[in-house]
């Protein structure tokens, strides 16, 4: 197993180690159960339950495909029309998740006395929603933003691309870095006395998995080829089946293309985000149980002076504000432009919002220096 040999960022405070036994943190964070209670849902509006959405992509259950094409259909709020109904919903859709923008004082003033902890999703949070997937570039500005939100707050990326991939779009070697939906962990990399890059904070729960998602990839690929605008993406430890660009005629035909691959690997399981399949490994962990991980990396497991700010905009971002909710620090932000079922308390349209948020928390934080020393 892996030791976790970081040092506690400068602006956390001393007197807490950091080093933490990653066979400990893992038994922790899979025992975590989370029973959060989401706020309720706006008048008129109609959820769409993650028990009933997985259930709907079982894929030894003998479900109908068109189950699953009916999930696929519900991934995508560009299907939703503007219409006087949807009009009132998201009206009372933004009153119980307000805009953190709007609310921006109220949360300053929870964090209080606390220290702040930044986790960012990437695709449709810190870059737009776009395409080609290997085209979600991060804006400079954006870069930018992020670098000074990490010289204020420990931040982090937690998104379901491969952490490498990521850390390209991003090239910011002071972040930590959770890739595979938080199965592959990477802190930030520390100039040793000899002057050379070491790795301190290096996690993968499903390392075993690797040669199973090799081969899963290549039959997805063979399997999927004759489906046009089908892309499959070697996530390292999951993949995912991108359908932005397919005919949604033709979404039928690429649920029965996945469904005759997996069958036969009943160790894998299927999740859905934005316009995209996802294939993951059985083990019980997610974004939510890498946020986990990375405060307790980070000697925030048992804090009452914390406040974790975790921002996403896809379903498996679900499962980071469920526990926020849970342990009652913190909050989640959803990224959305359409009213959904969520755990997060507050709202922001678009990575622009994004943007505007993070930059009026380091607003915030810069003054709130100065102000201190001056005193």
């Amino acid at each position: 197993m892996v030791s976790f040999l970081e040092d506690r960022p400068k602006n956390m405070g001393a007197g807490q180690n950091v080093i933490s036994d990653a066979k400990s943190v893992l038994n922790m964070s899979i025992t975590v159960t989370v029973s959060a209670q989401k706020p309720p849902a706006p008048p008129g509006y109609i959820p769409i339950s993650r028990k009933k959405l997985l259930q709907n992509l079982e894929i030894n259950a003998g479900g109908r495909i068109n189950a699953w094409v009916d999930s696929m259909r519900a991934s995508s709020p560009t299907h939703i029309k503007s219409t006087p109904s949807l009009t009132d919903d998201q009206s009372s859709w933004n009153l119980q998740h307000p805009s953190a923008l709007e609310m921006f004082e109220q949360i300053i003033d929870a964090s209080k006395g606390k220290q702040i902890v930044m986790f960012l999703d990437y695709d449709g949070t810190l870059s737009p929603i776009v395409e080609d997937p290997d085209r979600a570039f991060m804006s400079k500005k954006m870069r930018k933003t992020v670098r000074k939100l990490a010289k204020c707050f420990p931040t982090a990326i937690v998104s379901g691309r491969c952490r490498d991939k990521v850390y390209k779009f991003v090239k910011l070697a002071e972040l930590y870095y959770a890739g595979s939906h938080g199965m592959d962990i990477k802190g930030p990399e520390k100039r040793s006395k000899s002057n050379k890059d070491t790795e301190s904070v290096l996690f993968q729960p499903a390392s075993e998995f690797l040669p199973m998602i090799d081969e899963v990839y290549k039959q997805l690929v063979e399997t999927t080829k004759s489906t046009p605008g089908a892309k499959v993406e070697n996530n390292k430890f999951c993949l995912s089946v991108h359908f932005r660009c397919v005919d949604e005629k033709k979404w039928t035909e690429l649920a029965q293309q996945v469904r005759s691959v997996l069958k036969e690997y009943p160790k894998l399981r299927l999740t859905q985000g934005r316009k995209v399949l996802e294939i993951r490994p059985t083990i019980k962990w997610d974004k939510g149980k890498a946020l986990e991980f990375l405060l307790e990396s980070l000697g925030f497991a048992n804090c009452t002076d914390v406040f974790p700010v975790y921002i996403g905009d896809d379903r498996t971002d679900e499962d980071a504000f469920k526990i926020l909710r849970d342990r009652g620090q913190g909050f989640g932000i959803l990224v959305s432009k359409f009213p959904k079922d969520t755990s997060a308390s507050y709202s922001l349209q678009e990575p622009d919002e994004v943007m505007d948020f993070l930059r009026r928390l380091v607003e915030w934080k810069q003054l709130s220096v100065r102000a201190q020393s001056r005193m």
